[in-house]
């Protein structure tokens, strides 16, 4: 009843300005005030007087915005950069996951202790049925595949360039879509998940330092704040 004696007022109006939407795309996003993943309209609209509830001249157009199908608000097109929550923990667990073969491509998988630390967090961030067999199959088909682990470098461990460029696209691709998402202990967090797999078997060795402090620069930690966690969780073992 409410609704429609407000639209009736809406139509009798003499003289006004009314928007007219066309829907343009769909799709799922993030709706900052429902606070969950909802679907979404993407919509174009164009202004126009309006004479006795008929549109007549037009006024121009009004930015694109996105409509929550639940709550209907309306928020600008920028809030599709925010990613969906299961968008969100797909690229919190592949994060994680990549810096864990970083690390052991870097300090090797020799160590009972690194597999389990490795497994332990891969499995937390979401890979649950991962296993140490997984793991070294994966870090055998990176060290064969010289597009992501390229080159041999005689004085690093198994004859791995482990803080080559190929690596640190990897990671930098995995993290850097990922960094403005999360809070400063959300990417301290993923740092050092990193750091206890490496001295889970002794000090860090040069390559393994070197792989987190790539790991740092693509989560936007700056330098003395990585060196400060990594000197943090080398204390605590």
């Amino acid at each position: 009843m409410v609704h429609a004696r407000a639209r009736r007022d809406r139509d009798l109006c003499v003289v006004g300005v009314r928007t007219l939407w066309r829907t343009v795309g769909d799709g799922e996003f993030f709706c900052p005030d429902c606070g969950g993943d909802r679907n979404y309209r993407r919509r174009t609209g164009r202004r126009r007087i309006v004479v006795l509830g008929l549109p007549l001249l037009p006024r121009g157009p009004v930015a694109p915005v996105v409509e929550c199908a639940a709550c209907t608000g309306r928020f600008g097109t920028e809030v599709l950069d925010h990613p969906t929550t299961t968008r969100f923990s797909a690229m919190l667990r592949d994060a994680v996951h990549t810096v864990a073969l970083a690390v052991l491509a870097a300090g090797g998988t020799d160590a009972v202790a690194v597999r389990q630390v490795a497994v332990g967090a891969v499995r937390a961030a979401g890979f649950t049925d991962c296993s140490e067999d997984q793991l070294l199959a994966l870090i055998e088909a990176l060290a064969a595949d010289t597009g992501r682990l390229p080159g041999a470098c005689s004085g690093e461990r198994d004859g791995l360039d482990p803080c080559g460029t190929a690596l640190a696209i990897e990671l930098h691709e995995a993290l850097e879509p990922l960094a403005p998402h999360l809070a400063p202990t959300g990417r301290e967090a993923i740092l050092l998940q990193g750091a206890r797999i490496a001295v889970a078997d002794g000090p860090y060795r040069p390559a393994e330092r070197a792989v987190l402090e790539t790991v740092g620069r693509a989560l936007m930690i700056c330098p003395d704040d990585t060196a400060r966690l990594l000197a943090a969780t080398r204390a605590a073992f």
